[in-house]
């Protein structure tokens, strides 16, 4: 793991010697947050000039089939109950100045989550909770490394009974789809999930907790669950392959791609966070 600023790192000790050779770019930049957090996060088109000035070198990193899964979270106009369009604006001008195409969009639904924008959803009453946030899934190519037979979830009681009795109402949909009499009698042993992740964020044990507790270190305030980023890893890449993650904060990314048997780099730029990320190694 770098301790350092994350361009900087990338320019003076990684971009010689990993040019071309990055699966997957997995990570959770700094949102636009309208109120300074401990962790730095840039607002206004300061924001979008400084997340786009990384385009370029995160695809001079990637293999010619690699590709960049990026978090951009939600963003609200100062003092006002309106959505920022600045993360919108922050994708388009990133997939812009980077040539890349954008694959697919994902969203990360956690329904634990706080409700927020407190003034108007716990005050005021005149917005509801902010309960997601998207993953952008973008490459060079039209057709990178990808395999969603890697991430099927487990079939649902319905359709596990339908593979055991061998039958079910086949013929045409309301939609004018056709569904053909052995259409869903395959069993490849789990469903495509959808696009939609739901992984509560509510883990108050981890051993990466218990690890900053015991050397009394502050945990990083803005942690993603593990399973964010293995549904990503393994879908995106496989054993041996190279995955990076330049803004690490507590090495979420780092710690799934070991335990996926992955190689990975991470960058972080606060000591302190690059501390108590070896909680998530230690035995």
């Amino acid at each position: 793991m770098y301790l350092g600023e994350s361009q900087e790192v990338i320019k003076t000790k990684l971009l010689k010697k990993y040019r071309k050779k990055v699966q997957l770019i997995f990570t959770s930049p700094p949102f636009p947050l309208n109120q300074k957090k401990k962790y730095g996060n840039l607002q206004g088109q300061e924001y979008v000039h400084w997340l786009v000035s990384f385009a370029p070198i995160f695809k001079e990193l990637l293999k010619p089939n690699g590709s960049i899964v990026m978090e951009i979270g939600n963003a609200w106009e100062p003092k006002r109950p309106v959505m920022s369009v600045l993360p919108l604006q922050s994708l388009l001008a990133f997939l812009q100045h980077g040539e890349l195409n954008l694959c697919q969009q994902f969203v990360w639904y956690n329904p634990a989550k706080l409700p927020t924008p407190a003034q108007w959803v716990n005050i005021e009453r005149s917005r509801v909770k902010d309960s997601y946030t998207n993953l952008w899934w973008m490459s060079p190519v039209e057709r990178p490394k990808a395999n969603n037979k890697r991430v099927l979830s487990e079939y649902s009681a319905s359709m596990k009974k339908l593979l055991k009795r061998g039958k079910y109402n086949a013929g045409t949909r309301p939609s004018d789809h056709h569904i053909g009499a052995t259409s869903f009698l395959t069993n490849n042993k789990g469903a495509i999930p959808p696009n939609v992740l739901t992984f509560s964020n509510t883990h108050s044990n981890t051993k990466y907790q218990q690890y900053c507790r015991k050397k009394r270190l502050k945990p990083h305030p803005a942690r993603m669950p593990s399973s964010v980023a293995e549904f990503f890893i393994k879908f995106l890449s496989r054993p041996g392959d190279l995955v990076l993650d330049p803004f690490a904060g507590s090495n979420t990314t780092g710690a799934a791609a070991e335990m996926l048997k992955r190689r990975w780099i991470s960058i972080e730029m606060f000591r302190r966070y690059v501390t108590g990320s070896r909680g998530r190694f230690a035995r």
